[in-house]
């Protein structure tokens, strides 16, 4: 009992603030001769595997810095992933690579004792399960997602998930991984924004009932069997991609899951979405993408404005529905807005300073900050989207249109919230629905109607209605797009189109990395209890993230060019990295006699806004970029800076309450 409650404080307390501030470079491992792609601990944490483009692995005692042990995997192309075997005491190390094949190796022997060829592109990643002993999974650019059994009578790999049937023949699988807490779930990424949650148990009794189906070797055309049952899929998406995906793809601009992984107590997914931000999915509190069905008609006089109460609190009620908005019959009490407490009103004023300096991320920090202790306030809220469409960094009018949405549910006579709503819905391409929104806020607050805000707001819409593009029927409303086939081979089933509409969106998103180059770079939770969130970026630094508030807190040097592997010890604050140099870096907290840490990037504001121009440049321009030519001008996606558009908006928008 006594070692247990020991290792409950070393977990707890692993990974607190002041270690944060302090993690820095302890020991670089010399020893690959190729990028190092992969990164793996054993389940103790006192072993290290590393994989890399020199087709060799090696297994290291990071503790002591020392190499344990190097081997050639048999493998003739870069490897990608490499893991333990659980229950094999760490002897079983399994490889994937570009050649296509899994191999496995004895470490005690040091050789190659089983390799699989089973997959016809590269293998991208290995999951193995503590619960499912002698079996572990493989994804790869085929598109399938296979399953191997180690015993001695059947050394042999079987297809599990084959998104080909789902998604045409394009479709390439790139990451997945097992739920630690339930071996059962398995997540999958692959290219295009969505991501899959299987239940492997449900897949596996499905197979089994229909080969014991008198008629299952019978099938009629229009009788088709499905290769997933009911209920084995959940997908998950960031609410804003279907929607933007055209855009992208005109752009050659891709998405694709590089990464995905689950905290350790397995109510989240983590996922490192190539070609834009990191996202955070709730598999307990699930919600569905936003929807408009917005709340018609509330009388202002005297009422609840931009949260501030006033002598009535009383008005059409509205509620949340599948995360929009539908009306409630009768009328509903609007709860008046508390008073924050000094320290809180101190903090907002704070945000709205730096608002004023058109400081947009420290803003939005700052109303962060006071969010997550005061949850209930609708104007932390509306003044958060103001920040948002300012910075008009990629998701941002997303987001603001989500803390529209919260801030009407809390108090819906908010002023400024119903406008900047139509504004995000305008900024989206749901152009319909701008309008309408639009015109139920002029109903709304008629002293507004004619306002230099609404006038240009109502210019824009009608412009927008105006010059229908061919496409125009495809960005209206977020249900179809997501059902667009991008490409001649990209034929998109029913069955996907379903789960596609079925999607999960995202509870938290996290800005300021760079994810276009490699399709191997990571995100993981940082601290057992997932406090902290780390990603690789193409500028060479990783970065690390409060999870609660999502605030940008630290960013480190890892790579001369690319941060690729980010894996966190499993019971201490120590970080392994590696990327494009031929090297493994260990981080911890460094002495605080130990002098200036060379390390770390200080300017992280500079740092997020370089990498939002990264990720909107265009291809050339990235590829001069990582030449080493600095490109003057190069302000695609509005990273920084003030923008001017709406700065007629008045009182509407553009302040903070």
């Amino acid at each position: 009992v006594q070692e247990r409650g020991a290792l409950g404080f070393e977990r707890h307390y692993h990974v607190t603030d002041p270690f944060i501030r302090r993690l820095g470079l302890e020991a670089e491992l010399q020893g690959h001769s190729g990028c190092v792609n992969c990164l793996e601990w054993n389940e103790k944490g006192d072993l290290l595997a590393s994989g890399s483009d020199d087709q060799h692995t090696i297994v290291w005692d990071p503790l002591h810095h020392k190499k344990l042990l190097s081997m050639h995997t048999g493998h003739t192309a870069n490897i990608f992933s490499v893991k333990f075997l659980p229950h094999s005491g760490d002897r079983i190390l399994i490889t994937g690579a570009a050649d296509s094949k899994v191999h496995v190796h004895d470490l005690t022997v040091k050789e190659t004792i089983h390799m699989f060829g089973d997959h016809t592109n590269r293998v991208k990643r290995i999951a193995t399960a503590p619960m499912w002993p002698n079996t572990f999974w493989s994804a790869a650019e085929d598109g399938l997602i296979r399953q191997y059994d180690l015993r001695e009578n059947s050394k042999r790999s079987e297809v599990l998930i084959d998104l080909t049937e789902y998604c045409g023949q394009l479709v390439e699988a790139k990451c997945l991984t097992v739920n630690p807490q339930d071996n059962n779930y398995l997540a999958v990424g692959a290219s295009g924004p969505f991501v899959r949650l299987y239940d492997i148990r449900m897949i596996h009794n499905h197979r089994k009932s229909m080969k014991q189906s008198p008629s299952a070797g019978v099938h009629t055309f229009c009788d088709r069997q499905k290769p997933l049952p009911d209920g084995a899929a959940q997908y998950y998406v960031a609410g804003h991609l279907p929607v933007k995906l055209p855009d992208y793809n005109n752009r050659l601009r891709v998405l694709v899951a590089t990464y995905v992984t689950f905290s350790p107590d397995g109510t989240e997914l983590l996922v490192n979405m190539g070609g834009e931000q990191v996202y955070l999915f709730d598999l307990t509190y699930k919600q569905r993408p936003y929807t408009f069905l917005l709340p018609k008609k509330c009388h202002t006089s005297g009422e609840v404005q931009n949260g501030k109460t006033s002598t009535n609190g009383v008005s059409n009620g509205i509620h949340l529905h599948s995360n929009g908005f539908r009306l409630s019959e009768g009328r509903a009490h609007v709860s008046p807005q508390v008073e924050l407490p000094p320290y809180l009103e101190r903090l907002k004023q704070q945000a709205n300073e730096a608002f004023a300096c058109q400081l947009w991320t420290q803003a939005i920090q700052l109303y962060s900050k006071a969010v997550q202790k005061a949850p209930n306030n609708a104007m932390l809220y509306g003044n958060r989207a103001a920040a948002y469409m300012k910075r008009k960094w990629d998701g941002d009018h997303y987001d603001a249109l989500r803390d529209c949405l919260k801030a009407i549910s809390l108090n819906p006579c908010h002023l400024k919230a119903h406008f900047r709503l139509a504004r995000c819905l305008f900024e989206l391409k749901y152009v319909a629905e701008a309008l309408e929104c639009l015109d139920d806020f002029k109903g709304k607050f008629p002293e507004q109607a004619h306002s230099s805000a609404c006038d240009a707001l109502d210019r824009d819409i009608n412009a927008a209605l105006f010059s229908k593009s061919e496409n125009a029927e495809d960005k209206k409303g977020g249900g179809p797009i997501r059902l667009r086939a991008t490409g001649r081979k990209d034929s998109i089933s029913e069955d996907e189109m379903v789960l596609r509409e079925r999607s999960y969106d995202y509870k938290f998103r996290y800005c300021g990395h760079c994810n276009t180059t490699t399709d191997i770079k990571e995100a993981n939770f940082f601290g057992s209890n997932a406090q902290y969130i780390v990603s690789g970026s193409d500028d060479g630094s990783f970065f690390i993230w409060e999870k609660e508030t999502t605030n940008l807190v630290r960013v480190l040097q890892g790579d001369e060019s690319i941060v690729n592997c980010l894996q966190p010890h499993p019971s201490y604050c120590f970080l392994a990295t590696s990327g494009i140099d031929p090297v493994v870096r260990l981080w911890n907290p460094r002495p605080e006699s130990e002098t200036l840490n060379g390390r770390v990037v200080v300017d992280m504001e500079g740092a997020s806004q370089a990498n939002q121009r990264r990720m909107n440049a265009d291809p050339l321009e990235v590829m001069l970029l990582n030449m080493g030519y600095r490109i003057t001008g190069l302000t695609s996606g509005g990273a920084g800076g003030s923008d001017d558009e709406d700065s007629s908006e008045g009182q509407v928008q553009c302040r903070p309450s």
